[in-house]
């Protein structure tokens, strides 16, 4: 058995996760006595009418307190004679989903609270989801609030009924059902009086007893956090081993470039080591001068293989909605890199589990999603490599978390075997994708109204050239143009004035489409043409097969 058990509580808002953490360190006697004075100081002014308010041991946020609810995650830390505990008490309302989302990526377990009154919720699916998502084998369900249905057998078994559909559904594995009163304290730490019919274990000794039989990585792997150069003498690479173990002397691989060296030295801490092993923060140096940078893999018989494109299930949780071909930049281990949503391929619906087909995810939905990366990196199957098959996408412009997921699939696209570098490659490094908008003359554009949105669209970053083709261009010479500045990723602003029509040049790496809006000042063209490099799927306008 593990010493150490990492949990996560969670399920729809108004659940209990927070009384019945908080009455379990207070029944076990774990908590400080100034932190035992507090609660029940702040209980006399709390909402039960002077009785024991036992979340206000989690919620310590002012709103979270006068909202009588949670909103960030909750961490406590606490030890029984029997092994010791770290606990994420995460929010139930569906507004802070992606707070819950931070706290499942961390736990072994989940404790997933369900109100005996309401039973099981859209919110308790989701969180279910997202829990087996992020790779959580173990649950735990408290059937939570029975005093308030009369402590009734037939309502629990009626809920575990709707928890075994629910463990179909999702493929769980090992799963636990408990009937439990946050605030009464039944079968929290005690065997209750109140529930004979049931000869279970309570919530203190599942925790204590339950196995973390977690499947063991093959191989070793180090992700590289930082290169470590104090003096010219001295240069060591330092991160947390993932996997595996490693001895001095023992040959590794580094990736994505695929060069080799020997392990000279191993440092835990400031002391020398000749061994180190899974968990352990470490410094190594390698007999020779290889490229090796943060991002960079060191691996020993893992199997590892490097990538540009991905298949990631995702939790989207950015309040703009998710649209194929959105620029961001993806973390996967210790690698940053530009990459693209190149394709939403379904949407998985949170009650049924069915597909769907989208084009457009919005906040807090699960989709599959096939993601381009600007170059390769060192991925895995997140059942295969847990470190190396989680991602997070960060918006480009607000630095912001837009989604997390695991990686179901990778490959190498054929561009990048080829030694080819694309258009979309192109587009991606710059935060954009190559297009080319036409605005014809006779329909009244001329060249100082485009410069004047060109000179906007400059200003917001957008890589562009604004081309104008006479009335007696060449127009092979013209389609060869625009096809070179497309496959350069750069956006071109069309003045055409000829009456001859242009065929399509571009092979359907970049769209092509003419203006015909009747918005003809420089915002609304600006505004339009970012929305074309972005995008859009919203955006219809006539292609332009000229």
């Amino acid at each position: 058995m593990r010493d150490l058990l990492k949990f996560i509580t969670c399920g729809s808002v108004d659940d209990g996760k927070s009384t019945l953490i908080g009455h379990l360190l207070y029944d076990s006697k774990l908590l400080y006595a100034d932190q035992k004075q507090a609660i029940e100081l702040d209980s006399k002014v709390g909402s039960r009418g002077g009785k024991l308010d036992y979340s206000l041991l989690l919620d310590g946020l002012t709103e979270e307190r006068e909202q009588g609810i949670t909103i960030d995650v909750a961490y406590r830390y606490f030890t029984t004679d029997v092994r010791s505990f770290v606990v994420a008490d995460t929010p139930g309302h569906e507004e802070y989903t992606r707070n819950m989302a931070v706290g499942a990526s961390f736990a072994d377990l989940a404790v997933i609270l369900i109100d005996a009154s309401k039973g099981v919720l859209d919110q308790t699916r989701r969180h279910a989801r997202i829990c087996s998502i992020m790779g959580i084998r173990h649950f735990l369900f408290a059937v939570n609030k029975m005093d308030l249905v009369d402590y009734s057998n037939g309502v629990f078994r009626k809920i575990r009924r709707e928890i075994a559909a629910l463990q179909s559904e999702l493929e769980l594995t090992d799963v636990t059902v408990i009937p439990v009163s946050a605030t009464e304290g039944d079968n929290i730490v005690q065997p209750s009086e109140n529930t004979r019919w049931y000869s279970g274990k309570t919530l203190l000794d599942y925790l204590e007893s339950v196995e973390i039989a977690g499947d063991e990585e093959q191989g070793f792997y180090l992700p590289v956090q930082r290169v470590c150069r104090p003096d010219h003498t001295f240069r060591g690479f330092q991160g947390q081993i993932e996997s595996g173990q490693i001895t001095v002397g023992d040959e590794i691989t580094a990736l994505p470039n695929g060069e080799r060296a020997r392990i000279s030295r191993i440092f835990t801490g400031d002391r020398p080591a000749d061994t180190a092993f899974t968990g352990q923060a470490v410094t190594v140096q390698l007999d020779r001068e290889i490229d090796v940078s943060r991002g960079s893999v060191l691996t020993r018989e893992a199997g590892l293989e490097t990538a540009d494109c991905v298949v990631a299930t995702l939790l989207w949780m950015d309040d703009r909605p998710l649209t194929d071909m959105r620029n961001c930049f993806v973390k996967v281990g210790t690698t940053m890199i530009p990459g693209v949503v190149t394709k939403i391929l379904y949407a998985i619906d949170i009650n049924t589990g069915a597909f769907r087909q989208t084009r457009r995810l919005e906040k807090n939905e699960i989709a599959a999603c096939r993601i381009s990366f600007m170059d390769r990196v060192a991925v895995d199957r997140f059942q295969d490599h847990r470190g190396l098959g989680e991602l997070i996408l960060i918006d480009r412009i607000t630095n912001m978390t837009s989604a997390c997921g695991v990686i179901e699939q990778y490959e190498l696209s054929r561009s990048l075997l080829e030694g080819q570098i694309t258009a979309e490659a192109r587009g991606a490094a710059m935060g954009q994708r190559a297009a080319t908008v036409v605005f014809r003359r006779e329909n009244g554009f001329d060249r100082d109204l485009l410069e004047s949105a060109e000179r906007q669209l400059i200003l917001d970053g957008r890589h562009t050239y604004l081309l104008e083709a006479g009335e007696e261009e060449n127009r092979e010479a013209l389609r060869g143009v625009i096809h070179h500045l497309n496959q350069a990723g750069i956006v071109v602003l069309l003045l055409d004035q000829g009456k001859q029509r242009l065929r399509q040049a571009t092979g359907g790496e970049a769209r092509i489409i003419v203006y015909t809006r009747e918005e003809t000042d420089a915002d609304s063209i600006a505004a339009f043409v970012k929305r074309v490099s972005s995008y859009d799927d919203e955006i219809t306008a006539e292609a332009l097969y000229i």
